[in-house]
């Protein structure tokens, strides 16, 4: 078969990329399409140095820098590759990739990493914290997220079979789209974390300081605590702000490298994420180190994290996203923390590998395959192979 493998745009290497590298390693002779391309040399290798087919928006001033500003021309740019050549086609997509056009001969399969959050149900939360609840700009965009979400339902019946990458995306994607879809949890590499069961006397935290993933809110709970001490590595527009919240018992790394990042993970008493993810790696990674995780207790974290009510615990959770709730969270932890043995951590992590993910994937496709047939309405063919 001829393939053709669809990325919403190539920027960085995060968990999506991942996804995508696992992608190229099972069709290495596929062909590689995104809105923008922006990777620098030294960052190609999870794409095999593939070239990969852009779009119009490619040659826009500034827009390799300020791509994000163009999501109001992503649909139509999606729209203009045209990948009429090829057999099937897998698109990664969080954003626009699942809108590609294709032919009732061709099959099409989308590993939705979420529908397009800030177009749905966290509209309102992405308005209030990017200041656009009034006036003539907030007007304009809530405008155009209403025509994306038109756009992106109706380009949902494109797509033949839906992967979701965790139980609680399946449920955003039958909610907005109202089509079933099959689980598959993203790759992670366990094997890169070491696992250490010599912990020291801190807590740690690392995240993008971007408002969604609450750093804020870790570093004003530990404020409050000058007896506990925390570790924080992430960079982002965020920053200023939390170095302000910052008291001496908080250690601000900002941006360090893999190395530095692991062995900070490997030795902490546990590992605080406070972020509504759609799945969420670094617990996973944490946990691969043998550091139990405190989560805020929703999204993803609920399907990689054993709270203490299970047999084999991994780590506890708190209920809401604020620096009491943290707080509550951080009090139980020390006082039943004792229960979380750090093997069962690493136990854990290792369902979530990237040898499981690829031999997943591939199993489903090759099921999608066999069940294919341009004459079978969707719908069919999603019940034969998900059910």
């Amino acid at each position: 078969m001829k393939v053709a493998i669809v990325h919403d745009w190539l920027v960085t290497y995060t968990g999506a990329e991942k996804v995508l590298e696992q992608m190229i390693d099972l069709y290495p002779d596929a062909d590689l399409y995104c809105v923008i391309d922006n990777l620098d040399e030294k960052d190609r290798h999870f794409i095999k140095y593939k070239e990969p087919v852009t779009t119009f928006l490619q040659h826009v001033p500034f827009a390799k820098k300020h791509y994000r500003n163009l999501l109001p021309l992503m649909p139509l740019a999606i729209e203009q590759l045209d990948l009429s050549d090829y057999d099937m086609i897998l698109s990664s997509s969080h954003a626009v990739a699942k809108g590609i056009i294709t032919g009732p001969s061709q099959l099409h399969i989308s590993y939705v990493h979420s529908p397009i959050r800030y177009a749905w149900d966290l509209q309102h939360q992405y308005l209030k914290e990017s200041g656009l609840q009034r006036g003539m700009k907030g007007a304009l965009v809530r405008f155009f997220l209403h025509y994306i979400r038109h756009w992106d339902y109706r380009t949902s019946n494109g797509v033949d079979y839906f992967i979701a990458n965790s139980n609680f995306i399946a449920k955003r994607i039958y909610k907005v789209y109202r089509r079933e879809s099959k689980v598959i949890y993203p790759p992670v590499d366990i094997s890169s974390f070491v696992y250490c069961d010599e912990k020291e006397d801190y807590y740690f935290t690392a995240s993008r300081m971007v408002p969604y993933k609450k750093m804020d809110l870790i570093v004003e709970a530990f404020g409050e605590m000058p007896d506990k001490k925390l570790v924080v590595i992430g960079d982002g527009p965020e920053m200023p702000k939390i170095m302000k919240k910052a008291k001496p018992n908080i250690t601000l790394l900002g941006y360090q490298p893999n190395n530095v990042l692991k062995e900070h993970m490997q030795k902490a008493r546990a590992f605080i994420f406070a972020a509504e993810e759609d799945f969420g790696i670094t617990p996973v990674e944490a946990q691969a180190c043998g550091t139990p995780v405190i989560a805020f207790g929703k999204g993803g974290a609920l399907e990689t994290v054993n709270g203490l009510d299970t047999p084999h615990p991994t780590g506890l959770f708190f209920d809401e996203q604020t620096t009491d709730s943290i707080i509550n969270a951080v009090q139980r932890f020390e006082i039943s923390g004792d229960r979380i043995r750090f093997s069962d951590c690493r136990g854990n992590a290792l369902r979530f590998s990237n040898e499981r993910f690829k031999n997943e994937i591939s199993d489903f496709i090759n099921a999608c395959i066999r069940n294919y047939s341009p004459n079978t309405r969707t719908k069919d063919l999603e019940y034969s192979v998900t059910s």
